[in-house]
Protein backbone atom coordinates (compact mmCIF):
# COMPACT_ATOMS: atom_id res chain seq x y z
CA UNK A 1 0.00 0.00 0.00
CA UNK A 2 1.22 3.63 -0.53
CA UNK A 3 2.39 4.45 2.36
CA UNK A 4 1.37 8.58 3.40
CA UNK A 5 3.87 10.87 3.39
CA UNK A 6 3.94 14.32 5.45
CA UNK A 7 2.05 16.34 6.13
CA UNK A 8 -0.95 13.87 4.31
CA UNK A 9 -2.34 11.91 7.02
CA UNK A 10 -4.29 8.75 6.74
CA UNK A 11 -6.95 7.64 8.95
CA UNK A 12 -6.47 4.38 11.07
CA UNK A 13 -8.17 1.09 9.46
CA UNK A 14 -7.64 -2.53 9.64
CA UNK A 15 -5.71 -2.19 6.49
CA UNK A 16 -3.05 -0.39 8.14
CA UNK A 17 -2.16 -3.17 10.71
CA UNK A 18 1.16 -4.27 8.89
CA UNK A 19 2.76 -0.86 9.17
CA UNK A 20 2.04 -0.34 12.72
CA UNK A 21 3.36 -4.00 13.25
CA UNK A 22 6.73 -3.23 10.81
CA UNK A 23 7.38 -0.41 13.24
CA UNK A 24 6.34 -0.93 16.50
CA UNK A 25 7.20 -4.66 16.36
CA UNK A 26 11.26 -2.87 15.62
CA UNK A 27 10.69 -0.97 18.91
CA UNK A 28 8.06 -2.24 21.08
CA UNK A 29 7.30 -0.11 23.90
CA UNK A 30 5.91 -0.27 27.42
CA UNK A 31 3.32 2.55 27.18
CA UNK A 32 -0.43 0.85 26.92
CA UNK A 33 -1.44 3.32 24.18
CA UNK A 34 1.52 2.35 21.49
CA UNK A 35 0.03 -0.56 19.98
CA UNK A 36 -2.33 -1.09 17.09
CA UNK A 37 -5.01 -2.67 18.79
CA UNK A 38 -5.59 0.13 20.94
CA UNK A 39 -5.28 3.49 18.54
CA UNK A 40 -7.77 1.37 16.29
CA UNK A 41 -10.23 0.33 18.88
CA UNK A 42 -10.42 4.00 20.25
CA UNK A 43 -10.49 5.11 16.24
CA UNK A 44 -14.54 6.74 16.67
CA UNK A 45 -13.83 8.67 19.14
CA UNK A 46 -9.61 9.90 19.10
CA UNK A 47 -9.85 9.61 15.28
CA UNK A 48 -6.40 8.63 14.81
CA UNK A 49 -4.52 9.53 10.96
CA UNK A 50 -1.28 8.60 10.75
CA UNK A 51 1.86 9.29 8.38
CA UNK A 52 5.66 8.81 7.69
CA UNK A 53 8.38 11.44 8.14
CA UNK A 54 11.80 10.94 8.11
CA UNK A 55 11.35 7.43 8.37
CA UNK A 56 8.99 7.94 11.39
CA UNK A 57 5.46 6.90 11.91
CA UNK A 58 3.92 9.19 13.21
CA UNK A 59 0.14 9.52 15.17
CA UNK A 60 -2.08 12.46 15.26
CA UNK A 61 -4.73 11.96 17.78
CA UNK A 62 -7.84 14.01 17.74
CA UNK A 63 -9.84 12.97 20.75
CA UNK A 64 -13.29 14.19 21.34
CA UNK A 65 -12.84 14.89 25.12
CA UNK A 66 -9.54 16.29 25.28
CA UNK A 67 -6.98 18.58 23.20
CA UNK A 68 -5.38 17.10 20.01
CA UNK A 69 -1.46 15.63 20.40
CA UNK A 70 0.54 13.76 18.40
CA UNK A 71 2.54 9.95 19.68
CA UNK A 72 5.75 9.52 20.14
CA UNK A 73 7.07 9.13 16.93
CA UNK A 74 8.51 5.32 15.96
CA UNK A 75 11.46 4.51 14.51
CA UNK A 76 13.10 7.00 11.57
CA UNK A 77 15.67 9.49 12.01
CA UNK A 78 16.34 13.09 13.10
CA UNK A 79 14.15 12.22 15.66
CA UNK A 80 14.48 15.78 17.43
CA UNK A 81 13.11 17.56 13.34
CA UNK A 82 10.28 15.15 13.40
CA UNK A 83 9.08 16.46 16.43
CA UNK A 84 9.41 20.03 16.23
CA UNK A 85 7.70 19.29 12.81
CA UNK A 86 4.00 17.53 15.16
CA UNK A 87 4.37 20.18 17.13
CA UNK A 88 3.77 22.73 14.38
CA UNK A 89 0.28 20.55 13.29
CA UNK A 90 -0.77 20.18 16.94
CA UNK A 91 0.06 21.67 20.31
CA UNK A 92 1.69 18.53 22.36
CA UNK A 93 3.03 15.33 22.23
CA UNK A 94 1.63 12.71 24.43
CA UNK A 95 1.70 9.24 26.20
CA UNK A 96 5.53 9.62 25.74
CA UNK A 97 7.92 7.60 27.88
CA UNK A 98 10.77 8.07 29.65
CA UNK A 99 13.35 6.91 27.45
CA UNK A 100 12.07 8.30 24.49
CA UNK A 101 12.16 12.04 26.26
CA UNK A 102 15.98 11.70 27.81
CA UNK A 103 16.71 10.52 24.31
CA UNK A 104 14.92 13.38 21.88
CA UNK A 105 13.82 15.75 24.67
CA UNK A 106 16.62 18.19 24.40
CA UNK A 107 15.22 21.63 23.34
CA UNK A 108 11.38 20.67 24.13
CA UNK A 109 9.34 21.24 27.31
CA UNK A 110 8.62 17.81 29.08
CA UNK A 111 6.02 18.17 31.92
CA UNK A 112 4.83 14.33 33.20
CA UNK A 113 1.40 13.83 33.15
CA UNK A 114 0.78 11.52 36.26
CA UNK A 115 -2.97 10.69 35.46
CA UNK A 116 -1.17 8.46 32.65
CA UNK A 117 1.17 6.56 33.95
CA UNK A 118 0.42 3.05 33.44
CA UNK A 119 0.51 0.37 35.95
CA UNK A 120 2.81 -2.84 35.46
CA UNK A 121 2.88 -5.94 37.77
CA UNK A 122 4.42 -9.46 37.99
CA UNK A 123 2.23 -11.21 35.69
CA UNK A 124 2.92 -14.24 38.91
CA UNK A 125 1.83 -12.05 41.33
CA UNK A 126 -1.72 -11.62 39.79
CA UNK A 127 -1.73 -15.06 39.14
CA UNK A 128 -0.88 -15.98 42.26
CA UNK A 129 -2.26 -13.27 45.29
CA UNK A 130 0.43 -14.94 47.78
CA UNK A 131 1.24 -13.34 50.70
CA UNK A 132 -0.34 -11.13 54.08
CA UNK A 133 -1.12 -7.76 51.25
CA UNK A 134 -3.51 -9.92 48.92
CA UNK A 135 -5.78 -11.42 51.67
CA UNK A 136 -8.37 -9.39 50.79
CA UNK A 137 -8.72 -10.66 47.13
CA UNK A 138 -8.20 -14.23 48.10
CA UNK A 139 -11.34 -13.72 50.65
CA UNK A 140 -13.50 -11.78 47.93
CA UNK A 141 -12.42 -14.58 45.54
CA UNK A 142 -13.36 -17.40 48.14
CA UNK A 143 -16.89 -15.59 48.49
CA UNK A 144 -17.57 -15.94 44.80
CA UNK A 145 -16.32 -19.40 44.72
CA UNK A 146 -18.75 -20.39 47.20
CA UNK A 147 -21.16 -18.58 46.38
CA UNK A 148 -22.11 -18.94 42.41
CA UNK A 149 -21.96 -21.78 40.31
CA UNK A 150 -19.71 -20.29 37.49
CA UNK A 151 -17.71 -21.22 34.14
CA UNK A 152 -14.47 -19.70 32.69
CA UNK A 153 -14.36 -20.08 28.81
CA UNK A 154 -11.62 -17.89 26.06
CA UNK A 155 -13.26 -15.25 24.24
CA UNK A 156 -15.44 -16.89 21.50
CA UNK A 157 -17.65 -15.51 18.40
CA UNK A 158 -20.79 -16.87 20.24
CA UNK A 159 -20.42 -15.14 23.90
CA UNK A 160 -19.97 -12.12 21.61
CA UNK A 161 -23.93 -11.17 22.17
CA UNK A 162 -23.82 -12.15 26.11
CA UNK A 163 -20.48 -9.51 26.27
CA UNK A 164 -23.26 -7.26 24.42
CA UNK A 165 -25.69 -7.50 26.79
CA UNK A 166 -23.24 -7.31 29.90
CA UNK A 167 -21.48 -3.92 28.38
CA UNK A 168 -25.26 -2.39 28.05
CA UNK A 169 -26.24 -3.17 31.42
CA UNK A 170 -23.00 -2.03 33.07
CA UNK A 171 -22.91 1.34 31.13
CA UNK A 172 -26.28 2.24 31.76
CA UNK A 173 -25.88 2.19 35.54
CA UNK A 174 -22.61 4.20 35.33
CA UNK A 175 -24.19 6.70 32.94
CA UNK A 176 -23.60 10.51 33.37
CA UNK A 177 -23.25 11.73 29.93
CA UNK A 178 -19.22 11.90 30.52
CA UNK A 179 -17.91 11.61 27.14
CA UNK A 180 -15.12 9.70 28.42
CA UNK A 181 -17.29 7.15 29.45
CA UNK A 182 -19.42 7.08 26.32
CA UNK A 183 -15.62 6.79 24.12
CA UNK A 184 -14.87 3.99 26.36
CA UNK A 185 -18.12 2.23 25.50
CA UNK A 186 -17.61 2.44 21.67
CA UNK A 187 -13.97 1.68 21.87
CA UNK A 188 -15.40 -1.87 23.79
CA UNK A 189 -17.69 -2.16 21.08
CA UNK A 190 -14.87 -2.13 18.43
CA UNK A 191 -13.16 -4.49 20.73
CA UNK A 192 -15.58 -7.02 20.73
CA UNK A 193 -16.67 -6.82 16.92
CA UNK A 194 -12.64 -7.09 16.13
CA UNK A 195 -11.24 -9.00 18.47
CA UNK A 196 -9.88 -11.64 16.08
CA UNK A 197 -8.09 -9.34 13.53
CA UNK A 198 -6.57 -7.71 16.27
CA UNK A 199 -5.00 -10.59 18.15
CA UNK A 200 -6.57 -9.87 21.49
CA UNK A 201 -7.17 -12.53 23.46
CA UNK A 202 -10.46 -12.85 25.70
CA UNK A 203 -12.68 -14.55 28.36
CA UNK A 204 -15.97 -14.44 29.97
CA UNK A 205 -17.08 -15.69 33.02
CA UNK A 206 -20.58 -17.35 33.07
CA UNK A 207 -23.21 -17.98 35.83
CA UNK A 208 -26.26 -19.33 35.71
CA UNK A 209 -25.74 -19.26 31.88
CA UNK A 210 -24.95 -15.85 30.88
CA UNK A 211 -22.24 -13.78 30.49
CA UNK A 212 -21.25 -12.13 34.00
CA UNK A 213 -17.70 -10.67 33.14
CA UNK A 214 -15.64 -10.16 30.17
CA UNK A 215 -11.75 -9.24 29.82
CA UNK A 216 -9.52 -9.02 27.06
CA UNK A 217 -5.73 -8.08 26.57
CA UNK A 218 -2.43 -8.41 23.87
CA UNK A 219 0.53 -8.32 23.39
CA UNK A 220 2.45 -4.66 23.91
CA UNK A 221 6.16 -6.58 23.96
CA UNK A 222 7.67 -9.75 23.44
CA UNK A 223 7.37 -10.10 27.63
CA UNK A 224 4.17 -7.83 28.73
CA UNK A 225 0.56 -8.21 28.09
CA UNK A 226 -2.03 -5.22 28.10
CA UNK A 227 -5.26 -5.75 29.86
CA UNK A 228 -7.36 -2.94 28.64
CA UNK A 229 -11.01 -4.48 29.01
CA UNK A 230 -12.37 -5.89 32.28
CA UNK A 231 -16.19 -5.46 33.20
CA UNK A 232 -17.91 -7.55 35.61
CA UNK A 233 -21.23 -7.41 37.18
CA UNK A 234 -20.64 -5.51 40.36
CA UNK A 235 -23.70 -7.31 42.14
CA UNK A 236 -22.05 -10.94 42.31
CA UNK A 237 -19.12 -10.04 45.07
CA UNK A 238 -15.01 -11.10 44.32
CA UNK A 239 -15.92 -12.12 40.66
CA UNK A 240 -13.85 -9.04 38.90
CA UNK A 241 -11.26 -10.80 41.27
CA UNK A 242 -11.53 -13.83 39.90
CA UNK A 243 -11.88 -12.98 36.38
CA UNK A 244 -8.55 -10.87 36.65
CA UNK A 245 -6.38 -13.74 38.49
CA UNK A 246 -7.90 -16.35 35.75
CA UNK A 247 -7.33 -14.74 32.62
CA UNK A 248 -3.30 -13.46 33.73
CA UNK A 249 -3.29 -17.40 34.96
CA UNK A 250 -4.45 -19.57 31.89
CA UNK A 251 -4.26 -16.53 29.09
CA UNK A 252 -0.50 -15.55 30.05
CA UNK A 253 1.50 -17.43 31.23
CA UNK A 254 4.04 -16.24 28.29
CA UNK A 255 4.81 -13.16 29.83
CA UNK A 256 6.67 -12.11 32.64
CA UNK A 257 4.89 -8.45 32.70
CA UNK A 258 1.19 -7.37 32.79
CA UNK A 259 0.08 -3.98 32.02
CA UNK A 260 -3.16 -2.49 33.65
CA UNK A 261 -3.10 1.04 32.03
CA UNK A 262 -3.39 4.20 33.95
CA UNK A 263 -5.99 5.62 36.58
CA UNK A 264 -6.90 8.69 34.99
CA UNK A 265 -6.55 10.88 38.08
CA UNK A 266 -9.39 9.03 39.22
CA UNK A 267 -9.08 8.01 43.01
CA UNK A 268 -11.17 5.24 43.08
CA UNK A 269 -9.55 3.46 40.22
CA UNK A 270 -6.17 4.66 41.55
CA UNK A 271 -7.07 2.67 44.57
CA UNK A 272 -7.53 -0.19 42.47
CA UNK A 273 -4.52 -0.47 41.17
CA UNK A 274 -2.75 0.08 43.45
CA UNK A 275 -4.18 -2.45 45.11
CA UNK A 276 -2.90 -4.75 43.46
CA UNK A 277 0.62 -4.26 44.28
CA UNK A 278 2.18 -2.94 40.93
CA UNK A 279 5.84 -3.54 40.28
CA UNK A 280 6.30 0.13 38.67
CA UNK A 281 4.74 2.78 37.57
CA UNK A 282 5.45 3.62 33.43
CA UNK A 283 6.23 7.12 33.36
CA UNK A 284 4.63 9.57 30.38
CA UNK A 285 5.12 13.34 29.57
CA UNK A 286 3.83 15.55 27.84
CA UNK A 287 6.09 17.48 25.26
CA UNK A 288 6.01 20.94 23.93
CA UNK A 289 7.62 23.66 22.25
CA UNK A 290 10.60 25.24 24.71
Amino acid sequence: MTRPAFPDLKPVGLEDRAVFDEYLGARPFETCEMSFANIFIWKDSEHPRWTILNGSLCVLVEPDFEDPYFLPPVGGERVPETVAACLALAPRLSRVPEDFVARHGAGFKAEEDPGNFDYVYLRRDLAELKGKRYDGKRNRIRKFEAAFAHEYRALTRVDVSGCFRLLEDWFEEKANGDLYMRAERTAILQALASFERLDLRGAVVKVGGRVEAFTMGGLLAPDMAVIPIEIANPGLVGLAQWINREFVSREWADVAYVNREQDMNVEGLRKAKLSYQPARLVKKYNLTSA
